[in-house]
């Protein structure tokens, strides 16, 4: 079942991929959070999209907004991709959250021709980065599969979905412009 502006979630204590914190959703500080769910560990698609989020990060932050970014990986396979991120990554390799959250697989995923170029483009990076040394090649068998949707969930303080969005496709996610427009429209809101 997918969740909708408005859904309440409930709070809840993720584990850090990196040094085992806990991480609580919604943020108890009074920051939104932006809980994003990728694929897997060394997703090229996901890692450029993350890119993007890191070169951005300090605008986000200041906007209010603290990332959690889930992926379908154990911990141990996630941390050799996701070290140098600043930001929180969260392993759910059971795929508990993703069924709470409504978030799926499919083959639409890799198959919608608005995924193609993005997935070609994201494989070329990915075959300079491990040329250079600078990635991992990501396992070849994933335990949660290779067809995941992405999906990103604005969610406020006191737990209310304040946006969701789930992938049509697996570049099918929300870039920050998108992001800080809705932390803005959510602080005007609050306000």
């Amino acid at each position: 079942m997918q969740l909708s502006t408005g859904s309440v979630v409930r709070p809840r204590a993720l584990t850090a991929v990196m040094d085992g914190a806990a991480v609580p959703v919604p943020d108890p500080e009074g920051r939104l959070v932006h809980l994003q769910f990728r694929r897997f560990a060394g997703c090229p698609v996901c890692h450029l999209h993350l890119r993007s989020v890191v070169r951005r990060h300090a605008e986000i932050e200041a906007a209010g907004v603290r990332e959690v970014v889930v992926f379908h990986s154990t911990a141990e396979e996630l941390r050799e991709h996701v070290a140098a991120l600043p930001f929180v990554v969260i392993a759910d390799p059971g795929k508990r959250l993703y069924a709470e959250f409504g978030v799926e697989s499919s083959y639409r995923s890799l198959l919608s021709p608005r995924a193609w170029w993005p997935v070609l483009r994201a494989l070329a990076v990915a075959a300079v980065e491990l040329l250079r040394g600078r990635a991992k090649t990501p396992a070849r068998v994933q335990d949660g599969g290779r067809l995941g949707l992405p999906a990103d969930f604005l969610i406020a303080p006191d737990g209310r979905v304040l946006a969701a969005g789930y992938g049509e496709h697996v570049d099918d996610q929300w870039p920050v412009e998108k992001l800080l427009k809705l932390a803005k429209r959510a602080g005007t809101v609050g306000a």
